[in-house]
């Protein structure tokens, strides 16, 4: 099966099109698409759970990375919201 061509502003078709596949949205997909291979290594899992961070830190973060409806928000909906991101 042929690759899609995204245009200019998705540098990786091919990563593009499974993140997307495996339910990725389009803004992350592409953020991770276009970021530069050394930064997007594969050992993961070193970073504490969302689980195990407090309310409030969930929301400071949700409020760095600029998610709407925050303040609203339960622990469980701020952690799909930046998982969502």
């Amino acid at each position: 099966m042929a690759t899609k061509d995204h245009g200019p502003s998705i540098k990786d078709d091919r990563q593009y099109e499974r993140l997307r596949e495996q339910g990725m949205g389009k803004e992350k997909a592409a953020r991770i698409a276009n970021s530069p291979r050394s930064e997007t290594g594969r050992e993961g899992g070193k970073a504490q759970s969302y689980e195990d961070w407090t309310k409030q830190e969930l929301y400071d973060k949700a409020k760095e990375v600029g998610i709407e409806g925050r303040s609203g928000m339960s622990k469980s909906e701020l952690i799909s919201a930046l998982r969502d991101r």
